[in-house]
């Protein structure tokens, strides 16, 4: 694994941070506004907002170990935000066009509300399709240990295989230590 962290993983790890913060801003949205029906303040709100909020400091967890090159929370992020998390990001608008609505229809009668969610869920899937690719990006790959040596990295001396022990590169051991 390589000792310094790409480029492609801390950008990769600032566009989850903007989806936490869009994520953020729509739940408060939500809290604020009601929702869609202008309910202020059910209990279900509430809860609804709570929960998210204790999500979004887990994915804060993750995008942590990302960063320190942990290829656990690469899946984690992966599938828990990038599969599930764009679903339910994209499934409400999806169901609304696919019932028969019109997309002028609601840009014509975008409120505040509707306008500043919209904008933010954008956003907000732009910025996690954008992590996505980030962290599956060769440079990425190496970083958490999914790269392969080539037969062209080996070295010519050794065994037959073309590899010796010592050969590889090792992190220091204080960052070998910490990802134990």
């Amino acid at each position: 694994m390589p000792d310094i962290e790409p480029r492609e993983v801390r950008a990769s790890a600032l566009l989850w941070l903007v989806a936490v913060a869009a994520g953020v801003f729509e739940t408060g949205l939500v809290v604020l506004f009601g929702g869609d029906d202008g309910a202020q303040f059910t209990g279900d709100i509430v809860a609804g907002g709570l929960l998210r909020l204790v999500v979004f400091a887990i994915v804060g967890v993750f995008i942590a170990y990302l960063r320190r090159g942990r290829n656990w929370a690469r899946w984690c992020l992966a599938v828990g935000l990038g599969v599930f998390g764009t679903l339910s990001l994209v499934i409400g608008p999806i169901e609304w066009l696919a019932a028969g609505h019109s997309l002028a229809a609601a840009i014509g009668h975008t409120t505040l509300y509707s306008g500043l969610f919209a904008a933010s869920r954008i956003g907000h899937t732009a910025a996690v399709l954008g992590a996505l690719a980030l962290m599956f990006r060769p440079a990425a790959n190496a970083y958490f240990g999914g790269a392969r040596r080539s037969t062209v990295d080996r070295p010519a001396t050794g065994s037959s295989s073309g590899w010796t022990p010592g050969t590889a590169p090792r992190r220091p051991a204080a960052v070998r230590a910490s990802r134990a």
